[in-house]
C-alpha cells in the first residue's frame, strides 16, 4: 500500500526482528514503508541531539524554575528583546528531554500509507520506536502520564499522574509533553462540529463576555465565530482561542467534544479544567503526537476510511462537513508562525537553520521589501528568495511556552518538486528556556528566534526522508 519502493527488502529484513532501543523491546512494525518510516525517523530525533542545549533557567536543588503551570500561555507579545536572565546561572541541559514525534505517510489522495511515532525521554536517550497499530494508526503500548516541570526536574522525567486509565502494564512509560497553542486544533475541530451540527454559525457575531478580564484572555469584545478561529489559528492570538473556549462552555459542548475525541479513536485529546467563565486556564489539555497527526488527517480529508478503531468503527473525513474541512485547512495554511519545523520566516539568516522548504504564505508578505509581519511582530527578512524555491505547502499550527516546543503540519509537495505528501507532528519540553550553545544575538527590532534551531534541523530530516520514500 505505501508508495515506498526500493528500500522494501531491507525494510522487511528489518522487520522480521523485534527492535530494541532505548532498553525497551519494542514490537516488530508491519514490514514495508511504515518499519522503514519508523527507524529512519528514531535515527533522525536522535541525530539531533536534542540533550546538547543550554537551559536558561536550571532548576536550584532539583526544583523548577520555570513558570507555575497555571500561567502557562504562549502569549503572542513575546518580547522583542532576547532572554533577560534571572538569578540562575545557564547551564547545559542535565538530562534528555521529552520529545513524542509522529509521522503519516500519505498517498497522492491524501490516505494514509504508513504511521510512525518515536519517543525520546530520559528513559529512551536514543529515541524508541512505538509499537503502532497500522489499521486503526494507534497504539496502547504507551503509559502516558500528565507533564508537570517539577516532575521532570526532580523525577528523571517520569510523571505520575496517568492520562488514560488501565495502561498500568504498558511497554512504554512517558509524560506528554505540554502541547501550548498545538491545543487550538482541538478548539478549532469543536467549532467546526459544532457548526456542522447547527449549534452555531460561523459568520454570527459572539460577544464574549468574560466573568474577569484576565492578561491572557482580555476584555469583552465581538466578532464573527469565523473571525475568532482565524486568528486563534493563523496568529495564535489567545484572546480570541478564550472566546471560543468560552464559547464551547456556553453551548455544553466541552464534555461532548472530549467525549467524541475518545469516540473517533483519539484519545489523549482532551480538554479539562479550563474556566468557563473566561475560557482561560488550559493547562489541561493534553495531546499525543499520534492522535494530533490522526485529528490533521481528518482534515486533509482524504477518501474512504481512514483508520478502523478496536471496536471495528470507521472513521472518515466525514467527521466533519467538506466546508469545514476547507476552512480549517485553509486557515491552517496562513499560518504566520513558521518558525519551528519551517523555519522560512527568518529566510536567508544564518540562524536558525533552514527547515521544511515550504512556501510562505502571501498574506504576511510585505509586497515592497519581502519582509514578514505577523500581529505585529517583524522578523526583518525578505523571505521572496525562500519562496522562489520552495518545495512544499505547509498548512500547520505551532505552539510554545517556557517549557514547550510544538508544531503540527499536513505537507504536500508543490507542482514539479519532488513529491512528497505526510502529516507531522512534533512535541518537545524545550521551550523558550532552551537555547542553542552558539545561538547567535538576534538583529536589533526583529522578533526573536524562540526555539533551538534544532527542529528546524529535525523538520528537514523528516521531509528528506519521506521524499526518498515518495521517489
Amino acid at each position: 500500500m505505501t508508495l515506498f519502493r526500493g528500500r522494501l527488502a531491507a525494510a522487511a529484513a528489518l522487520a522480521a526482528s523485534a527492535v530494541l532501543v532505548g532498553g525497551v523491546a519494542a514490537q516488530a512494525a508491519p514490514a514495508g514503508g511504515s518499519h522503514y518510516l519508523a527507524d529512519a525517523l528514531r535515527q533522525a530525533v536522535d541525530a539531533q541531539n536534542f540533550k546538547d542545549v543550554i537551559d536558561l533557567t536550571p532548576p536550584v536543588q532539583g526544583k523548577s524554575m520555570h513558570r507555575p503551570a497555571v500561567e502557562k500561555y504562549d502569549p503572542t507579545d513575546m518580547p522583542k528583546t532576547p532572554h533577560v536572565l534571572g538569578p540562575m546561572t545557564p547551564a547545559p541541559l542535565h538530562q534528555t528531554p521529552n520529545m513524542d514525534a509522529a509521522v503519516i505517510e500519505l498517498d497522492d489522495a491524501g490516505r494514509p500509507t504508513s504511521m510512525a511515532d518515536v519517543l525520546l525521554s530520559p528513559q529512551y536517550p536514543h529515541g524508541v520506536v512505538v509499537p503502532v497499530d497500522q489499521r486503526r494508526l494507534g497504539t496502547d503500548q504507551i503509559r502516558y502520564r500528565w507533564w508537570d516541570d517539577d516532575e521532570w526536574d526532580q523525577n528523571g522525567g517520569q510523571g505520575t499522574r496517568d492520562v488514560l486509565p488501565g495502561r498500568e502494564n504498558a511497554a512504554l512509560d512517558f509524560s506528554s509533553p505540554y502541547p501550548a497553542s498545538v491545543l487550538k486544533l482541538m478548539v478549532g475541530f469543536g467549532v467546526m462540529r459544532m457548526a456542522d451540527q447547527g449549534i452555531v454559525d460561523v459568520d454570527a457575531t459572539y460577544d464574549y463576555r468574560p466573568g474577569t478580564v484576565t492578561s491572557t484572555c482580555g476584555g469583552a469584545t465581538s466578532k464573527p465565530i469565523r473571525q475568532y478561529f482565524d486568528e486563534m489559528i493563523t496568529v495564535s492570538k489567545n484572546e480570541s482561542t478564550c472566546a471560543l473556549i468560552k464559547l464551547l462552555h456556553d453551548k455544553s459542548y466541552v464534555d461532548t467534544l472530549n467525549a467524541t475525541f475518545t469516540q473517533l479513536g483519539m484519545p489523549t485529546l482532551m480538554i479539562t479544567g479550563t474556566d468557563p467563565s473566561t475560557g482561560s486556564h488550559w493547562i489541561g489539555s493534553n495531546m499525543s503526537s499520534i492522535d494530533t497527526a490522526k485529528l490533521l488527517l481528518i482534515v486533509n480529508g482524504g477518501p474512504g476510511t481512514l483508520w478502523t478503531n478496536a471496536d471495528g468503527s470507521r472513521v472518515t473525513r466525514d467527521v466533519l462537513s467538506a466546508s469545514s474541512r476547507q476552512l480549517f485547512f485553509t486557515t491552517l495554511g496562513d499560518q504566520g508562525h513558521n518558525e519551528m519545523l519551517s523555519t522560512t520566516n527568518w529566510c536567508g539568516r544564518a540562524y536558525p537553520a533552514p527547515g521544511i522548504p515550504q512556501v510562505t504564505p502571501q498574506r504576511w508578505i510585505n509586497p515592497v521589501d519581502g519582509t514578514m509581519t505577523v500581529d505585529g511582530l517583524y522578523y526583518g527578512q525578505d523571505v521572496r528568495p525562500c519562496n522562489a524555491t520552495a518545495e512544499v505547502a505547509m498548512s500547520h499550527k505551532t505552539g510554545w511556552v517556557d517549557t514547550t516546543g510544538s508544531d503540527a503540519a499536513i505537507v504536500h509537495s508543490l507542482p514539479g518538486k519532488d513529491k512528497r505528501n505526510y502529516i507531522v507532528v512534533v512535541f518537545c519540553n524545550l521551550g523558550t528556556d532552551y537555547v542553542d550553545v552558539n545561538r547567535p544575538a538576534d538583529p536589533p527590532g526583529v522578533y526573536p528566534v524562540p526555539y533551538t534551531q534544532k527542529y528546524g534541523q529535525l523538520g528537514k530530516a523528516i521531509d528528506q526522508i519521506v521524499t526518498g520514500l515518495q521517489r
